[in-house]
């Protein structure tokens, strides 16, 4: 059971992460800056946030608090970033700091005790925190991304007028155990 649960949520947080990079990907440079009033974020400081919370909760994961001393949250919100190339940085290295340190994870590691600002969490339950918290963010990127690239849009899932073709054509098939993001990873 353990390890069907990493191998799926590890499969979960791809599927997320390549969500985002789409996202970020067919959005104007100029328009990942955009944002709606002065207490919305745009794009890149949502980057920047994902940033700075992964790079803390999953370094040192294992040994020490996921809110670490040299994290400053507070910055995270103060967009400094000025070109796609700045964004595309901090988004690589963040998903690669988690993602590193989610693969080493073995099954006996879920019923360990991690903390995050002084409060006991099961690496289990660490895992599905930021399995609520980077899809949350992820949806804001994606939401944005879609709203300002009005007609440019790719829909990254099944575009709107197309449930009953999708549905027929998954139907014609023999029912199969898989994870559903496959066919979405194995399109990348």
């Amino acid at each position: 059971m353990e390890t069907n649960y990493l191998e799926s949520v590890i499969k979960q947080f791809e599927y997320y992460k390549l969500l985002g990079s789409k996202s970020i990907e067919v959005i104007e440079d100029e328009k990942l800056f955009f944002q709606y009033n002065e207490d919305s974020n745009s794009i890149a400081t949502i980057v920047k946030h994902l940033h700075g919370n992964m790079l803390s909760r999953w370094t040192d994961f294992l040994s020490t608090d996921g809110e670490k001393e040299w994290r400053n949250r507070d910055s995270e919100f103060e967009n400094n970033l000025v070109a796609k190339t700045d964004v595309l940085k901090l988004w690589e290295e963040g998903w690669n700091c988690f993602q590193t340190t989610l693969k080493s994870l073995s099954p006996e590691d879920l019923s360990k005790t991690i903390y995050i600002r002084n409060q006991g969490h099961t690496v289990l339950e660490a895992i599905n925190r930021q399995l609520a918290h980077y899809p949350y963010h992820v949806g804001q990127i994606v939401f944005i991304a879609k709203t300002l690239s009005n007609s440019n849009w790719q829909s990254l899932s099944i575009p709107k007028g197309n449930s009953n073709s999708y549905n027929a054509e998954k139907f014609s098939k023999p029912k199969s155990n898989e994870h559903f993001t496959n066919e979405f990873l194995n399109k990348k």
